[in-house]
């Protein structure tokens, strides 16, 4: 249980760092200080302005770094699967690789490559904390058990397309963030009075391929859903997170919609960030358990199914 917990604690840990990350740069405060490690030559410099903002997310950061060594040597001990210990030792590396990629953003005066690799890196190690929380979980031995027993579905195959979609949605929505594309299209949810942008330049096709991203994030998260509820309506391992998935997904468009009304907003934006990144894990563990608890339907059950349609 303790595995569990810390493993827990530390995913809840990293949402708060996500949150401070999303407001350093939606306050423009990222150059707030402008010296690394130290904050003009200090550990606590005054916390006023942006400093409050910038020097605040390197703190929580050196917090969840502590987490993640504790929970890594933790495992260590007391984890019998070794690829278990092996995923704590990946998030001590994993935030290490991300500090340093931090601090780079800082001495090299926000280079984009770095900046956005810094926020996709933050959201991957905050898949693989969500990761071990589901593999210490009390109830995972039940759903290995489960899972050699796999019932005829194609959860797998959508969630799997969805997790995926996400994933490219997260690096279009990174680099939108740190080119300024945020209001490129100015109106919502029509696209210059329009479907189609009538001229386009880099940040207008930025913008535009996400909305077209969240779109086919949708149309993959109603199949999913009623994939659950046709099939698995009876199994709470599989239809929970996939009822979780669809509420974030209607949450996020909105939000998306809110950060371009409101003109970026501050709270839009970091909600936004917060909220897909738990779609993300929700959806990465959806197609986890999807693919351990489902297989796909063999070709013979396939063609007696759609002969009993066609009669």
């Amino acid at each position: 249980m303790w595995s569990h917990r810390l493993a827990l604690l530390l995913s809840a840990a990293t949402v708060v760092l996500l949150a401070a990350g999303a407001l350093v740069t939606s306050t423009g405060s990222s150059l707030a200080v402008p010296d690394w490690p130290l904050a003009y030559g200090q550990l606590f410099p005054p916390m006023v302005g942006g400093i409050l903002y910038e020097h605040g997310h390197r703190l929580i950061a050196a917090t969840v770094g502590l987490l993640a060594i504790l929970t890594a040597g933790w495992l260590w001990r007391c984890e019998p699967r070794a690829w278990v210990r092996w995923l704590g030792l990946a998030l001590v590396l994993a935030v290490v690789f991300q500090g340093l990629l931090g601090g780079l953003t800082v001495l090299l005066l926000l280079p984009k490559a770095i900046s956005i690799g810094h926020a996709l890196m933050a959201q991957l190690f905050f898949l693989l904390t969500v990761t071990l929380a589901q593999v210490t979980a009390p109830g995972w031995e039940g759903l290995v058990e489960q899972g050699r027993r796999p019932a005829p579905s194609r959860v797998f195959p959508w969630s799997a397309a969805l997790f995926a979609a996400l994933l490219v949605e997260l690096a279009l929505g990174a680099v939108m963030r740190h080119y300024g594309a945020g209001l490129a299209i100015p109106d919502f949810p029509l696209v210059f009075g329009g479907i189609v942008p009538p001229v386009f330049s880099f940040p207008v096709a930025v913008h535009f391929l996400h909305r077209a991203g969240a779109v086919a994030v949708v149309i993959l998260a109603a199949g999913t859903c009623w994939g659950l509820l046709r099939r698995h309506a009876g199994n709470p391992a599989l239809l929970r997170p996939g009822l979780l998935m669809a509420a974030l997904t209607v949450f996020q468009i909105s939000l998306g919609g809110g950060i371009v009304l409101t003109q970026l907003d501050p709270a839009w934006t970091v909600l936004h960030l917060v909220n897909g990144a738990l779609l993300i894990a929700t959806a990465g563990v959806l197609a986890l358990r999807g693919r351990m608890l489902t297989r796909l339907p063999a070709a013979g059950a396939m063609a007696g199914t759609m002969e009993r349609r066609s009669r």
